[in-house]
C-alpha cells in the first residue's frame, strides 16, 4: 500500500475513501430508523425532529470515522487512528442514543415484534452487559486492549479485523451510553437521574485514562508498523503517539459535557412530568363531594389521598403539612 500525500488542512477536509462494510452499517441503521419514523407518521403520531437530527449526527460520525481523512491516514499516522477510535466509542454512540432508537422501535414495530424487543432488552445478558459498572469497565478494557495488545497492530495489517475493531468500539461505547439516555433500558432501580449524572461524570474521568496512558507510555504502540510505514513528511513516531493521546483526552473531556447536559435535561423533564401528574391528582382529590339526594348540604371536601395512604410520598406530604 503506497503512502498518501502529505497531510495538510485541505487534505484533512477533502480526503475520503470508501469503506463498504461501514457504509452498509450506516445505510441499514439509517433505513431502519427512517422506516420507524415514517411508520409513526402514517399512524398520525409525532416523532421529535431533534431526535432525528441527533441520530443523523451519530451516523455522520460513523462516516467520518471510517471514511474521511482519518481513515485515509490511519495506517501511516497514529493520531488519526486514535481520533477514529474515540469517535467510534464515544461520539457516535452518544448521537445514536440521543436519537432514542429503542423507544422508536418499540413504538413503531408490530405488537408481537415490539414484545420480543422488550424481552431482549430486559433479558439477563443485556442487563449484565448494560449494568453501569460493567459497561464502564468494558469500555475501558476495550480501549486498553486495542492499544496495549497486538490487537491494533494486527488490525492495521488485516482489513477484516480492522472492521471488527470498528464494530467492537461502537458496541462497547453503546453499552454504556445507550442505557443512560434510554428509559427502555433495563437499568437497576437505584440508577436514578442523579445517580446517572454521577456515573457520567465518573465515566468522563475514566475515559481520559487511555489517552493519558497512550500519551505518557514510553513504548511505541504498534511501533513496528508505524516505523516501517511512516512517510518522510510525518512527525517523529513517538511525537505522533503523544499527539494521539492528547487528542483522545481532549475529545473524551469535550464529550463528557454534552453527555452530562443530556442527563440533566432528561432529569428536569422527568421532574416536570411527575409534578404535573401529582398536581392533577391533587386537584382531582380536592373536588368537593357531590351530596346524595336528600342529604344535608355540606362544603366538606373529600379527604385527600395522602391522608389515607401509607406510601412514602404520602408520608412526606403529611409531614410537610402546617401544624405537623
Amino acid at each position: 500500500m503506497g503512502n498518501p500525500p502529505q497531510l495538510t488542512v485541505g487534505r484533512l477536509l477533502t480526503s475520503w475513501q470508501l469503506d463498504v462494510p461501514a457504509l452498509l452499517v450506516v445505510v441499514i441503521l439509517g433505513a431502519l430508523y427512517g422506516w420507524g419514523v415514517l411508520r409513526l407518521k402514517r399512524r398520525g403520531e409525532h416523532w421529535p425532529l431533534p431526535r432525528v437530527g441527533a441520530f443523523a449526527l451519530g451516523l455522520g460520525t460513523l462516516v467520518v470515522a471510517t471514511m474521511s481523512a482519518l481513515a485515509v491516514y490511519d495506517h501511516v499516522l497514529f493520531w488519526p487512528a486514535a481520533v477514529q477510535n474515540v469517535l467510534l466509542d464515544l461520539i457516535a454512540p452518544l448521537g445514536l442514543a440521543l436519537g432514542d432508537p429503542l423507544r422508536l422501535a418499540l413504538r413503531s414495530l408490530p405488537e408481537r415484534s415490539a414484545g420480543r424487543v422488550q424481552r431482549a432488552l430486559t433479558g439477563r445478558l443485556v442487563r449484565l452487559l448494560t449494568f453501569p459498572l460493567v459497561s464502564t469497565a468494558l469500555v475501558l478494557a476495550t480501549e486498553l486492549t486495542v492499544y496495549f495488545t497486538p490487537y491494533f497492530e494486527t488490525a492495521l495489517r488485516d482489513d477484516w479485523l480492522h472492521e471488527v475493531m470498528y464494530l467492537h468500539l461502537l458496541l462497547a461505547g453503546s453499552l454504556f451510553v445507550m442505557p443512560m439516555l434510554t428509559r427502555e433500558a433495563a437499568l437497576p432501580g437505584w440508577c436514578t437521574h442523579p445517580v446517572r449524572a454521577a456515573l457520567v461524570f465518573l465515566d468522563g474521568i475514566i475515559d481520559a485514562v487511555p489517552g493519558i496512558v497512550v500519551m505518557t507510555h514510553g513504548t511505541l504502540i504498534a511501533g513496528a508498523w508505524y516505523l516501517r510505514h511512516a512517510p518522510s513528511w510525518a512527525p517523529d513516531v513517538l511525537h505522533d503517539q503523544q499527539l494521539g493521546g492528547g487528542a483522545m483526552i481532549s475529545i473524551a473531556e469535550l464529550v463528557a459535557l454534552p453527555f452530562l447536559l443530556a442527563i440533566l435535561v432528561q432529569w428536569a423533564r422527568t421532574e416536570r412530568a411527575e409534578t404535573v401528574v401529582l398536581d392533577r391528582r391533587l386537584e382531582a382529590e380536592l373536588v368537593p363531594a357531590t351530596p346524595a339526594p336528600g342529604a344535608a348540604q355540606t362544603s366538606e371536601l373529600v379527604r385527600p389521598w395522602w391522608e389515607t395512604e401509607n406510601s412514602e410520598v404520602a408520608q412526606r406530604i403529611r409531614h410537610q403539612q402546617p401544624g405537623r
